[in-house]
């Protein structure tokens, strides 16, 4: 079951993010249909350039791709029940996490929600401009996530943690 799990997990945020991706893509696309003047160019750049940086390499790639893939990997071998059927929210951190890290996760979900919100009132194509910005760093994370969830199954040298209160990690049972 734990391999049932962890792949469960996997593609559960594969797809969550991936249907972000489309989504959004599509909307991204339709700037293109508006005349565009220099600054709309200019803010493209922008916001493709920070997206990429801020969201796609310092958030994903090098904090939560690495946690997520070592949460998917210690699933493979710590299956439970509610582990089992709520996987993706387990790998992504919403349970069975050390408190700071989830009050983290509870945070910047919440701030996230803000800003597709916030997002969402802009008129195109600054609309598109900063959705542009946004796949960038969607598609770099799920790249990042293949990458290390790939490291930590198949290589010996992946060290990151998968953030577990050690209380926890006795009491769960291999699979």
């Amino acid at each position: 079951m734990g391999y049932i799990a962890a792949l469960w997990g996997f593609v559960g945020i594969f797809l969550l993010i991936g249907s972000a991706v489309v989504r959004l893509g599509d909307i991204g696309l339709q700037t293109f249909n508006y005349p565009l003047e220099w600054h709309h160019w200019l803010a493209m750049a922008f916001s493709i350039v920070f997206m990429g940086f801020a969201e796609g390499y310092r958030g994903f790639q090098k904090a939560w791709a690495p946690r997520v893939a070592a949460r998917i990997h210690y699933l493979s071998k710590h299956t439970t029940p509610v582990r089992l059927v709520l996987a993706p929210l387990f790998c992504m951190g919403f349970f069975t996490i050390e408190r700071r890290r989830m009050l983290v996760t509870y945070c910047l979900t919440f701030g996230i929600i803000l800003m597709v919100l916030l997002v969402h009132k802009l008129e195109q194509p600054w609309r598109g401009v900063v959705d542009l910005g946004v796949i960038t760093g969607l598609i770099w994370g799920l790249t990042a996530l293949l990458i290390f969830t790939v490291k930590a199954f198949f290589t010996t040298t992946f060290q990151h943690s998968p953030e577990v209160p050690h209380t926890i990690e006795s009491s769960s049972y291999e699979s």
